[in-house]
């Protein structure tokens, strides 16, 4: 006799696996937390085996868990792709997504995965431009779809979440206690003028390393070289960087927005992109600090990760 599995169920269990929980993989799938949990309870009862196990405060994934798990992604993948192929020929076209160099990591790579993988048939363009730049084109009417770094108080967009911006330099490195100070920024950074404005007014000396006119992507290279350090939105930093360890003394900085801006969300296409972008930033959204006039930023709403391995997961 066949059984056949629920690929629903197995949705929400890769869905705990990349978000790190069933409150947030309920938040990414538009479901209650107890419809996600009823659904693994019911798919344990269905392969009679455990796939979760409580540690603490937290659930982790069983080791039949971790077995089900590589084969609900390709099982998933396989569905996506074939609706993607098989629907309505309206999920055609092509979207213009513009999205600043210094916030393409960690989140874009399995955004736009996820989206090709759903709508084959959709053309991404890809625009890496810094902030203003993005803003001005998007007011000229070319991106469909921006995000933007931005202070709290001035984005104007939907806010996905806010991250405080840290000083960074090569894992292991000592470039941090040079005096002066050895900096990397390319001059549309917009976190140049904010670094470089706490240095001055907290007295350390600095210089700057890159010429500020060159391409952009040069300073990772200094950074990781542990030639200069540069100040970065927290996760967003490369594999071998590591924050600047308090004991240098460098001045704390403030925390920046990341917004998100749509034309037309009555396009599906662009509003499927909008809402997966806003999953991947948003389950996590946060006001923290940043405040402007002493009120909290509002966190996106209304429009509509990664394959992390769920060692930890958190049960709420």
């Amino acid at each position: 006799m066949y059984r056949n599995l629920d690929l629903a169920a197995l949705r929400s269990l890769v869905a705990i696996a990349d978000t790190g929980g069933v409150t947030s993989a309920a938040l990414k799938l538009h479901l209650t937390q107890s419809a996600v949990s009823m659904q693994i309870k019911r798919m344990e009862m269905t392969l009679d085996q455990p796939l979760m196990e409580r540690v603490g405060r937290h659930v982790i994934l069983s080791n039949h868990g971790e077995q089900l798990l590589g084969y609900a992604r390709r099982m998933i993948q396989m569905n996506d792709e074939v609706w993607g192929r098989l629907t309505s020929p309206q999920f055609e076209g092509e979207i213009k997504f513009g999205v600043p160099y210094d916030i393409i990591y960690p989140y874009i790579p399995n955004i736009l995965r996820q989206f090709k993988s759903a709508y084959p048939r959709v053309k991404i363009k890809l625009k890496s431009w810094n902030t203003a730049l993005l803003k001005r084109r998007y007011a000229e009417g070319v991106p469909d779809i921006i995000l933007t770094t931005e202070l709290p108080r001035d984005g104007t967009g939907e806010l996905l979440r806010a991250e405080r911006l840290g000083w960074y330099s090569a894992s292991g490195g000592k470039i941090w206690q040079q005096r002066p100070l050895p900096v990397s920024f390319y001059k549309t950074c917009i976190f140049r003028q904010t670094g470089i404005t706490a240095l001055d007014a907290a007295g350390i000396s600095w210089e700057q390393t890159l010429d500020p006119t060159g391409f952009c992507h040069a300073h990772s290279a200094f950074i990781s070289a542990d030639i200069a350090v540069v100040c970065c939105l927290q996760g967003a930093q490369l594999a071998d960087w590591a924050e600047v360890p308090a004991k240098a003394g460098l001045p704390e900085l403030p925390e920046y927005g990341i917004f998100q801006y749509v034309r037309d969300d009555t396009n599906p296409m662009v509003a499927e992109l909008a809402m997966m972008i806003r999953a991947a930033y948003g389950i996590r959204a946060v006001a923290g600090e940043a405040r402007a006039n002493g009120k909290r930023p509002k966190i996106g709403k209304g429009h509509l990760n990664g394959e992390n391995s769920a060692k930890a997961i958190d049960a709420g």
